[in-house]
């Protein structure tokens, strides 16, 4: 079992994170999208919530076929937003309040339109032609033309375009204007080397890489057998990830800078934490994906799935234990910019629930082994789209080219079925614009937002919150708060899963590693009141915290009677 002696400290462990999508977060100009001047104006509010690192997702130039994911300049920032200037008046804002700057990195592809993709693309002969991955077609008995390999867009169809100019095919394992770099050019890796530089030299505190695993590719491009989005086995973690991270790794530590790698479809714990354990020197932590995928159907994310606690727990578990044990570090994490709002998902985003759902995530979530990472709207139970709202309202690139494959062929019972998926876990729930107030448009904008509102923004909003000190916000602050006061316990101690049987209640205990202090979080899933023992000498001494405002003698014996829907850590 790991210690603490044996374990690194570090700031960034002992950091939380509040992720910004800047499209939705805080307009100034009333041009509907959001933008940086937004995010100075609010930056009070987070450090009253108590986060230390802002992650914005991208704001360099884009033409926006993918939200800013597809980069076609990496050291401009897109009009839309702002421009440099604004970047560094932000990172100064968050400097003088002792917070840190984060920016999203998208290497493992570029824009269609990026300057290297342009002249890639003019001919076989380009300098840029291997700063990306180009293949000819394939033909099959009847002379028809084939794509290189069976190989699956994460959205939708063949990862592989064809260019009729150089009648070869390009690799994009997302949208089509979304082409992949070869990072098996010295080149390529040289190129993102002096991007990081340039925005470390900076002053920018770090970055989240995006799908930062699949830059290593298998160079034989072979044919797969996978049911589901084929090939991704021979990207996810390819051959030479490691050795490109651990590039990465020399460049981030240099700098002392924040990173975290977005590391999906993969679930083996050794070959992840090759990435993250601490004498490694690739990355401080990664976002895996199997917590993200406990709903998700046979046939992938939009296909019916069952998901329950006691999958929860196991995952849980899996990656808590296991990251300890193995020196490695979790990013906690339970929404972002590509995943549907957590009560509605596992919880209950009704108008009577949704307050205790909220309450109850922000203690299970944060008190965790790991970095917690809050993503805007988190902190004060935004919710996911309301089921009513036509396809039209829908923006995700995702979905609509999902809903593109059933329009016109599906029949009815179908199509109401995809679309019940679309409505609870399309990536258009993380999107809605940010709920500050119960004005118009939910004080997001004085114009005309480029998404919707949710519905629901006059009793979900930041404003009714952040005076109200039993409110959604205010619990993510004292958890916040807690989880700094008790960084022996809360930051660096080790965890085990309590009670796992139990179908209505998540219990587990943080101990720190000299045996000083030990705590018990226990949350109560289900909406019935639950009768709860602590184990044999587990006799409380303080009360952390509680949703529900618990004192110790209701606790003290040992015995808890928890209400529908409530949290409680307790001091051991």
């Amino acid at each position: 079992m790991g210690s603490t002696a044996e374990q690194l400290q570090t700031w960034w462990k002992e950091s939380s994170v509040y992720q910004i999508y800047p499209a939705s977060f805080q307009d100034t100009t009333g041009s509907g999208n959001g933008d940086l001047k937004g995010i100075i104006s609010r930056v009070a509010y987070l450090k009253d919530l108590g986060v230390d690192i802002v992650w914005l997702s991208p704001i360099f130039e884009s033409p926006q076929k993918d939200m800013g994911y597809d980069i076609s300049d990496y050291k401009k920032i897109d009009p839309i937003y702002g421009d440099i200037s604004d970047v560094d008046t932000l990172k100064d804002k968050l400097h003088e309040r002792g917070m840190k700057l984060v920016l999203d990195l998208v290497v493992n592809h570029t824009s269609d339109q990026h300057p290297w993709f342009k002249e890639s693309r003019k001919s076989k002969d380009s300098p840029f032609r291997d700063w990306y991955i180009w293949r000819p077609p394939k033909y099959d008995a009847q002379g028809n033309r084939q794509p290189p390999n069976n190989w699956e867009s994460h959205f939708q169809g063949s990862a592989w375009e064809y260019d009729q100019q150089t009648d070869e095919y390009y690799l994009r394992l997302f949208c089509r204007e979304q082409p992949d770099l070869n990072w098996e050019n010295p080149a390529v890796r040289k190129a993102v080397h002096d991007v990081m530089r340039f925005w470390l030299d900076r002053g920018i505190d770090g970055f989240r890489m995006d799908v930062i695993n699949f830059i290593s590719k298998d160079q034989r491009f072979p044919d797969s057998d996978k049911p589901v989005l084929k090939g991704h086995e021979y990207y996810a973690c390819g051959p030479r990830c490691h050795e490109y991270l651990a590039e990465l790794g020399a460049i981030l530590k240099e700098y002392d800078a924040f990173n975290v790698g977005e590391m999906p479809c993969v679930n083996d714990q050794n070959e992840l934490i090759k990435a993250v354990g601490a004498e490694r020197g690739e990355l401080n932590m990664i976002f895996h994906f199997e917590h993200m995928d406990l709903d998700y159907g046979p046939t992938g994310k939009f296909s019916p799935g069952t998901y329950s606690l006691a999958k929860l727990k196991t995952v849980v578990n899996k990656w808590q234990k296991f990251m300890y044990e193995n020196n490695g570090w979790n990013a906690l994490y339970l929404e972002n910019h590509d995943q549907p709002r957590v009560i509605s998902r596992f919880l209950y985003d009704d108008p009577e629930h949704r307050e205790a759902s909220a309450k109850l995530i922000a203690a299970f979530h944060v008190l965790q082994a790991g970095t917690p990472f809050i993503y805007q709207g988190q902190e004060i139970g935004m919710t996911n789209v309301p089921k009513e709202w036509p396809i039209e309202e829908y923006k995700d690139v995702d979905c609509l080219n999902h809903w593109n494959l059933y329009k016109d062929n599906a029949d009815e019972e179908t199509k109401t079925l995809v679309k019940a998926e679309y409505q609870k876990k399309s990536r258009d729930n993380a999107r809605t614009p940010m709920q500050w107030d119960s004005s118009p448009q939910a004080g997001f904008t004085p114009g005309t937002p480029w998404m919707r509102v949710n519905d629901n923004y006059k009793a979900v909003n930041a404003a009714s919150q952040t005076g109200n000190p039993r409110s959604v916000y205010h619990t993510y602050r004292r958890v916040l708060q807690t989880r700094k006061e008790h960084k022996d316990l809360f930051v660096y101690g080790s965890f085990e899963l309590v009670d796992e049987p139990n179908d209505k209640v998540f219990a587990y205990s943080r101990k720190a590693a000299d045996g000083s202090a030990a705590a018990l979080i226990v949350c109560n899933f289900s909406l019935e009141d639950v009768e709860w023992e602590t184990a044999d000498g587990d006799v409380p001494k303080e009360v952390l915290f509680s949703t529900h405002e618990r004192t110790l003698g209701e606790v003290s014996g040992g015995k808890m009677s928890l209400a529908g829907l409530e949290a409680i850590a307790v001091l051991l």
